[in-house]
């Protein structure tokens, strides 16, 4: 699914196959989830192909490193060069990049005194689909910001994320929401939540959840096109009032809810401006112009 024997991986400074890599097994990435990570989108844009918020993306990766500990000697331009060209080696245009920095082989639980970096890349459509969604509650909440870097997107985090998603499944749910320690929202397994309210946004606020490029891209649509967004501690019974939901991820992009727990919405999403955000962002990865708000309506 996600590799051939002709497909090419950037493995420490050098384009291997994927079918003829190895990996240490005693690497302590692999026994403790010690390692870091980004997903990243390129596009077929208007200008060519396109790795959207590159900078942005190794500058969290960085930090993520650099916030439990592992080395992190790489620079953005190098790592950024580096995806263009495994893009090419594997001709791909639209494609999911995934670097990740993981740690050699350890069995203490001291923090590493190297690390090792891979990128991949493989076709993948949007990661939950293109359909509104039924959203469950979870019964996991996300960690304790006191007990977990937060703000880092770190391997072992997931496992939060994995079982919070098998559960939704389970429950006949197309995907989870979380909330925090304290009974707030906080977001999906992989991805940010907003609601929208009388033409206004709402999203948590940062602290317990990840600090999601998207969300930050979705702000930046917000602003330049005059709507309101309001950074708040969210109660679930204030999302189940809401207009209308959606959550945004670099892999999932932006897509809408159908309901939570089996209630609707009051405004169909087609009919509602996080519609219209939606378009703007699919508008801004794709580099096309768009001259105003009326331009998105009913499109």
């Amino acid at each position: 699914m996600y590799y051939n024997e002709e497909t090419i991986l950037y493995l420490d400074g050098k384009f291997v196959k994927a079918a003829d890599s190895k990996m240490n097994f005693y690497s302590q990435s692999l026994h403790y989830g010690y390692s870091a990570f980004e997903g990243i989108r390129s596009y077929k844009t208007a200008n060519g192909t396109k790795i959207f918020k590159q900078e942005e993306h190794y500058d969290r990766l960085r930090i993520s490193c650099e916030a439990v500990g592992i080395p992190y000697p790489w620079t953005n331009e190098e790592l950024i060069l580096a995806s263009y060209e495994l893009l090419q080696k594997n001709n791909l245009e639209d494609a999911y990049i995934r670097p990740l920095v993981f740690c050699p082989p350890n069995m203490s639980l001291q923090k590493a005194v190297s690390s090792n970096i891979l990128l991949a890349a493989w076709e993948w459509g949007a990661y939950l689909g293109d359909k509104l969604l039924r959203v469950g509650l979870s019964s996991f909440q996300r960690p304790n910001p006191k007990g977990f870097k937060i703000h880092a997107k770190i391997g072992g985090h997931y496992v939060n994320s994995i079982m919070a998603c098998q559960e939704a499944k389970d429950n006949g749910f197309d995907e989870a929401l979380l909330t925090d320690m304290n009974g707030y929202v906080a977001e999906g397994p992989g991805a940010n939540v907003f609601y929208e309210k009388e033409g206004k946004l709402f999203t948590p606020c940062l602290g317990n959840i990840l600090a999601g490029i998207t969300r930050a891209t979705v702000i930046e649509i917000c602003e330049e096109w005059g709507i309101e967004v309001t950074e708040k501690q969210i109660t679930v019974e204030e999302l189940k009032d809401a207009d209308t939901v959606f959550y945004c991820g670099t892999a999932a992009e932006i897509i809408g809810w159908e309901s939570l727990d089996g209630i609707g919405f009051k405004i169909p999403f087609n009919n509602s401006v996080s519609r219209k955000i939606q378009l703007a962002y699919k508008n801004r990865v794709l580099e096309l112009e768009v001259e105003d708000k009326k331009s998105l309506v009913g499109v």
